[in-house]
This record gives C-alpha cells, sequence and structure tokens, in this order.
C-alpha cells in the first residue's frame, strides 16, 4: 500500500512539475507583450483548459488607466479567446479579442474604476487543451 501511495504521489509531482514547465514557456513569450511603455502588475494568470473549459480571473481595474491584457497558450499567439466583462448583475461584455482575430494582446482605457472578470478560453480550432496565461500590466 505504501508503495503503490508513493508511486502516485511521483505521478502527481511529476505531472505537476511538467505542466509548470510547458506553461512557464508560454508566460516567457506572452511576457514579451507586456512592453516597456507598461509596468507589469507582478501577478501571472495560469489556468490549465481542455476543451471549451473556461478559466476566469476577477480584477479591478482603475478609473484614468490604460490596462494592456496580454493571453497567451499553446506555442503561437491566437490560440487564446479572453474576453472582459463588468460584474454588474447584467455582466456586460465590454471586450472580446475574438472579434479581433484572437490578437494576443489589448490595451483597455478605462475611465472610471470598475471590478471586471476576464474569461479564458482555448480556440477549439487550434487547441485541444493546453495551458492559458494571462498577464496584466499598466501605462506608464
Amino acid at each position: 500500500m505504501i508503495r503503490i501511495l508513493t508511486a502516485l504521489v511521483f505521478v502527481a509531482a511529476a505531472s505537476t512539475a511538467s505542466a509548470q514547465g510547458i506553461c512557464q514557456g508560454i508566460a516567457d513569450r506572452c511576457e514579451k507583450h507586456i512592453t516597456s511603455n507598461y509596468i507589469p502588475d507582478g501577478q501571472f494568470y495560469r489556468a490549465l483548459l481542455q476543451g471549451d473549459e473556461i478559466a476566469e480571473f476577477n480584477l479591478t481595474l482603475f478609473g484614468g488607466t490604460t490596462y494592456r491584457i496580454a493571453a497567451c497558450s499553446g506555442e503561437t499567439d491566437g490560440n487564446l479567446v479572453f474576453s472582459v466583462y463588468d460584474t454588474s448583475k447584467e455582466r456586460n461584455l465590454l471586450f472580446t479579442n475574438k472579434d479581433h482575430v484572437n490578437a494576443p494582446y489589448w490595451d483597455l482605457a478605462i475611465a472610471s474604476t470598475l471590478d471586471v472578470a476576464v474569461e479564458a478560453v482555448l480556440d477549439p480550432s487550434k487547441a485541444g487543451s493546453g495551458c492559458a496565461v494571462m498577464l496584466i500590466g499598466f501605462k506608464r
């Protein structure tokens, strides 16, 4: 029994390390979209997605600021669809990169402070599973 548990722990640890390695390469590539004109918020938002799973990240965006959202998955840009919604009852769509050929980043000028939910999903025509990475920067 102890051998079986030890083997399961080893397999789980190896899978986690492999996923972190895959995500790190994507994060490194995605980080290039946060150019020197932007200050990163210091966080890497990550999720492992399969099929039509949706990752959701909740943020507060402050008024009078321009933000750059970069979202990446897979080995090339354009594999991840991200959408920004306000968190009101109506959950209004504020932006989606789907309308812009899955652009890997977008700049959002925020007039007044608001809470948002950013949803990320893999483009089903390009990837069936993978690591999704999102980065946020604000304009200097």
